[in-house]
Order: structure tokens, then sequence, then C-alpha cells
């Protein structure tokens, strides 16, 4: 596996906070958990060429995985009804003051593209 140093997770972290800033997302307060999804983001930009969501199943093709590049396309709806995306990296401000309950977010990706992704790999 590839290691990722702490300054490529700092320098994504910094870039991802200025793009994701101007979408009204905001980092999780849980550091250690933000870094550990940076890590995971960018090990799938070296494998893919593409930083898709380290917590659902890319199948290596930028067609089929563009829906679940970070930020993701369910990561602003999840965000206004659970204050959290898929894999809280993202989150409201009430989420991170704990003003809302934390509930898991359910997958909003479409079965097909998972079923596509898991074909994929076979």
């Amino acid at each position: 596996m590839t290691e990722i140093s702490p300054e490529r997770i700092d320098n994504y972290y910094q870039k991802l906070q200025k793009l994701t800033s101007k979408k009204g997302f905001i980092f999780n307060k849980d550091q250690e958990k933000v870094r550990e999804l940076l890590e995971s983001l960018l090990i799938n930009m070296d494998r893919y060429g593409y930083a898709s969501c380290p917590c659902r199943l890319a199948g290596g093709k930028y067609e089929l995985d563009k829906d679940i590049i970070c930020p993701c396309v369910y990561a602003k709806p999840d965000i206004k009804e659970y204050g959290a995306c898929y894999c809280a990296l993202y989150v409201s401000e009430d989420w991170n003051q704990n003003r809302i309950p934390h509930v898991e977010v359910p997958e909003r990706r479409p079965q097909e593209k998972i079923e596509a992704a898991l074909q994929g790999l076979i």
C-alpha cells in the first residue's frame, strides 16, 4: 500500500477546505477521522487518478465513479437531511456542535452503480 506523507495530507486538507467552503461544507471536527479519510482519498487518487469516496466501492472507471468523486454528488443532500455526508468527512455546523443527532447516513448511490462497480472487480 502507498505511504501518504503527513505533508501531503496537510496540503490536500487545505486544498479541499478552500474548494468545499465555497459549497458551504465544513470538515468534521474529529481531526483524526478527517486525516484518515483524506489519506484514503489520496490513496484512491493514486490508484484511480481521481479521489473516489473511500467509504464506497469504486469501479476504477471515471465515468462510472464520477458521482462518488469527493465531494460526491450525494454530499449536499446528505448534509442537508442528516447533517453529514455518507462518510462524515463533511458535516454541518449543527452536526459538529452536537445540536442534531449523529445518525447513520443511508446510501444514496443507485444500486445499479454499486453493482457495476462490483462487476468491474470480478
